[in-house]
């Protein structure tokens, strides 16, 4: 009975091993049917033979060997398994892998070798000169210490801030500022930057990034201590405070900014005041083509039977220089549409769009509906007038040395009692002097705005608060 019973377990279990056998057999078609499709489909695009692919891409990496060394490894040592075959895999896999990175490291040698031979033979070559007559419209060099404030990776948003000044702009100037290239440059100081338009230096500053630039509104109830400074874009005096005395500082009643917001304070007031100059024929007529999109008669009747790009570059950028907005170009195109019959001056043709834009001129400088401003006396008006000299390349005033001096002075004076007020240095004349005034005083006086009386909305309440004479 114990013999039968054995032997009928012995059965059982001879049956259980052939039916386990016979299943995973079965799997071996399916197995090998999914790796050949698997393999089919991911070499579909290669235009090499199978055997080519299954080299490079089984021996392309040699740390796949190393895993699998280790892999081979641990399963030479665990109980039950044989050891010495599963060991002698695994040193070979790791033979292989390290004879791989050995070859991958000696080839990547050769290649940095060979490169830097043609980088020295593409130097040689004449034609690679001409790279370097390239000029940036706008560049920022940055000492080593400021890199923080590009660098994403410790926090700097410094590129998000230029994005934000070039859409500022071209919503206020309507002036697609190009691209600013910025760079460090070893040979300035650490913490210094300077700001070029065209290849030229036209601004720089100094930044301290661990501390803020707290600046006197004229509330200031107690002074702090701190490092004496000149805030870059307005020339304000100044103080850079710590973190520590931010707080106290903003009670105290100064205006307290950081480091990265001083840059980009000066980089967009660098921007507003050359505006005229980053415009360009080229960004003209970008502009141009935009607002033909929308406009095209407008565009067709000026361009180019009545004025060239050249021409209408001139116009704006004598809009800019005064910081006019030229975001509406249609109406610009349109008024110069209706005077480049008469004349090709740009000037005069500069006072026809200014008088166009009256609401966007006043809106810029009124304040509650009251226009505050100095006059000029009707006769220092008729001497300038007088004074006008059209020749075919443009007209100038031409007033003698010592009249010139006594107008600068007696404007300084005025114009001194007007901003002592708190308002802004805006002279209003007569509309056929107001372009030949402003070309006369702006390089004694900077910032003052000369406006004429047909800029002005006639709801504005004009305030006279002074009148110039000489």
């Amino acid at each position: 009975m114990v013999q039968r019973n054995l032997s009928i377990a012995q059965s059982l279990q001879q049956y259980t091993l052939l039916t386990v056998g016979e299943g995973l057999v079965n799997q071996i078609p399916a197995l090998m049917v999914s790796t050949a499709t698997g393999i089919i489909v991911t070499r579909a695009a290669s235009n090499s033979n199978l055997g080519s692919d299954l080299i490079s891409q089984l021996f392309r990496n040699p740390r796949i060997f190393f895993i699998a060394s280790g892999v081979l490894m641990f399963l030479a040592i665990t109980p039950g398994l044989p050891t010495i075959p599963f060991l002698t895999l695994s040193l070979l896999a790791l033979l292989i892998g390290y004879n791989l990175n050995k070859s991958q490291k000696a080839s990547l040698a050769t290649n940095k070798v060979k490169q830097k031979e043609k980088d020295k033979e593409e130097i040689k070559k004449p034609e690679n000169v001409i790279s370097l007559l390239q000029v940036d419209p706008m560049e920022l060099e940055i000492g080593y210490s400021l890199i923080p404030l590009v660098d994403t990776g410790q926090g700097g948003d410094l590129l998000e801030r230029i994005v934000m000044i070039r859409r500022q702009c071209a919503l206020e100037l309507g002036l697609v500022v190009p691209t600013i290239r910025i760079r460090d440059n070893i040979q300035i100081k650490p913490n210094a930057y300077i700001i070029k338009l065209r290849g030229i230096e036209i601004a720089k500053g100094e930044l301290i990034l661990d501390h803020y630039l707290a600046m006197n509104s004229g509330t200031v109830v107690e002074e702090i201590d701190g490092i004496a400074t000149t805030e870059p874009a307005f020339g304000l005096p100044a103080i850079w405070i710590t973190e520590a005395q931010r707080e106290q500082a903003e009670l105290n009643g100064y205006t307290v900014v950081d480091a990265v917001s001083v840059l980009a304070t000066h980089i967009t007031e660098v921007i507003k005041a050359h505006a005229d100059e980053i415009l360009g024929r080229q960004e003209t007529q970008n502009l141009i083509d935009n607002i033909k999109k929308t406009n095209p008669s407008v565009v067709e009747e000026v361009v180019p039977d009545l004025l060239t790009v050249g021409e209408i570059q001139k116009v704006l950028a004598n809009l800019l220089h005064e910081r006019v907005s030229i975001r509406d170009m249609a109406t610009i195109l349109e008024v110069l549409s209706d005077y480049a019959k008469v004349t090709k001056d740009p000037d005069i043709l500069t006072e026809y769009v200014r008088h166009a834009l009256t609401r966007q001129i006043t809106s810029q400088y009124v304040q509650n509906n009251v226009l505050p401003c100095v006059s000029l006396s009707p006769e220092l008006e008729n001497k300038i007038a007088g004074a006008v000299q059209r020749t075919e390349r443009g007209s100038y005033v031409s007033l003698d040395p010592n009249t010139t001096k006594n107008l600068i002075t007696a404007l300084n004076k005025v114009l001194q009692d007007l901003t002592n007020l708190g308002y802004q240095p805006i002279v209003l004349t007569g509309p056929a002097v107001r372009i030949y005034f402003k070309k006369l005083v702006e390089r004694s006086i900077s910032g003052v705005i000369v406006l004429s009386q047909a800029e002005i909305d006639s709801n504005v309440e004009i305030q006279i608060l002074g009148v110039v004479k000489i």
